[in-house]
């Protein structure tokens, strides 16, 4: 892609326009949703697009755990082993690349 600079000016609501330009570019419309991150003296953007392949059902159950978690029903502390075994891991390196061996508690 070629790269392409625009300006944009902070409302005194603190909103910005994306210039046309920009929203061509990345093929962005009304209701998209964008990331801002800061990294040193620059501000990085980005394009949060939803996955076209998610799973409904996970959608939806993940959508009911949210509820539960506001309302704050069917929590329970976590069974001891694994509270044990998450301490006994917290500062372990991980390569996430590496097969799964062995028992796992899940």
């Amino acid at each position: 892609m070629i790269p392409i600079r625009a300006t944009a000016t902070i409302t005194s609501k603190g909103q910005i326009t994306l210039p046309k330009s920009i929203r061509t570019a990345l093929g962005l419309t009304s209701g998209n949703k964008l990331s801002f991150e800061i990294q040193g003296e620059q501000i990085i953007v980005r394009s949060l697009r939803t996955n076209e392949h998610e799973d409904p059902a996970i959608t939806k159950f993940l959508g009911l755990m949210e509820k539960d978690l506001r309302q704050g029903k069917h929590l329970r502390d976590l069974p001891k082993h694994l509270q044990d075994s998450m301490l006994t891991m917290l500062n372990q390196p991980v390569d996430l690349n590496n097969d799964i061996d062995g028992e796992v508690d899940l």
